[in-house]
């Protein structure tokens, strides 16, 4: 009789433990959710999920904070979204750059990307600017790539980090052109930007949002994209495929810790994928001269940041590039 107690009691835990575990997903989210974004205030990725973030909130009756954790090539950030619970009340809002770049340049990052991230949803197409101080002699990429060769180690590029996409960009590109140009990390791109339309950096890789009053105010030029399309706002600035060299960096998306629920990372990504088709959504991005990608499953950006993933890690090899 003893014995049939104590199994019953267990039984009776046992389900009362489901229970709560169901409830917990079913009253998700319980609490405010923190979308850590690997970007400054102010920039373009900043600006692109703040958007998002207004718009999720109401979605799932619960506030979203965006929260900016820059630095370490988005190691910053991703490490703070991991420190938090896996529960889905935490989210990362990044980029190609800062994931699948990152992971593929340095060796060194405290987690694995493919097995510690759980990618939710793609939320924007776009690339990244590389830009020339208003005097600059080139108009083109070629234009600039002959410019630089004949002047070895006059001139410095700017970026927003070591192990960045325009970082990674650069320097294939020095290593299959024989450029000798000086790589200048900074920490916020405004920085950046602000320094280049008064001179120095000469050139600069930026998101075509941030950039934009720089170029319509005659401040900055812009002489390539990367990516696979030309941009609303920006359509006389050709991709870096049209000009010989294809670098395809441009997509930001949000990931969710990998021990996450399952139902709660398929929750996230549907209520994302319906902001996502939203026309005001796509009318926002057009402003900020970016474009909304086709509407993806959790299953197809995962699948597209693991082959990213591969991509990089092969043109790192193959170009030798090495962080400084």
């Amino acid at each position: 009789m003893k014995r049939r107690k104590l199994i019953l009691a267990a039984a009776a835990a046992a389900a009362a433990s489901v229970h709560h575990g169901a409830v917990a997903q079913t009253d998700w989210p319980a609490r405010p959710i923190t979308l850590v974004v690997s970007a400054a205030a102010g920039s373009g990725t900043d600006l692109m999920a703040r958007e998002l973030a207004a718009r999720l909130g109401p979605a799932l009756k619960q506030s979203v904070i965006v929260d900016n954790k820059p630095g370490g090539s988005g190691a910053v950030a991703i490490q703070a979204l991991l420190r938090a619970p896996a529960d889905g009340h935490a989210l990362l809002y990044s980029n190609g750059a800062s994931t699948v770049m990152a992971a593929a340049l340095v060796k060194s990052l405290p987690y694995d990307i493919s097995k510690d991230l759980a990618p939710v949803a793609q939320t924007v197409v776009g690339g990244v600017m590389l830009c020339v101080t208003k005097d600059f002699p080139a108009r083109d990429l070629k234009g600039l790539i002959e410019h630089v060769k004949a002047n070895p180690g006059k001139y410095s590029y700017g970026t927003t980090g070591i192990g960045t996409a325009a970082h990674l960009m650069m320097e294939s590109l020095k290593v299959q052109t024989g450029m000798q140009i000086t790589h200048v990390p900074y920490r916020q791109g405004t920085q950046m930007l602000a320094e280049m339309s008064a001179g120095t950096p000469q050139m600069g890789w930026a998101d075509p949002a941030s950039v934009l009053s720089f170029l319509e105010s005659g401040r900055l030029r812009g002489i390539a994209l990367s990516g696979t399309a030309r941009l609303p706002r920006t359509p006389d600035v050709a991709t870096m495929g049209e000009q010989g060299y294809h670098f395809d960096a441009g997509w930001f998306g949000v990931f969710a810790a990998a021990a996450t629920p399952r139902s709660i990372v398929q929750r996230l990504s549907e209520e994302i994928n319906k902001i996502q088709a939203l026309p005001q959504t796509a009318a926002r991005l057009a402003a900020l001269n970016l474009e909304p990608p086709p509407v993806k499953t959790a299953e197809e950006f995962r699948a597209i940041v693991l082959n990213d993933l591969q991509t990089w890690r092969k043109v790192v090899t193959e170009a030798g590039v090495k962080v400084e």
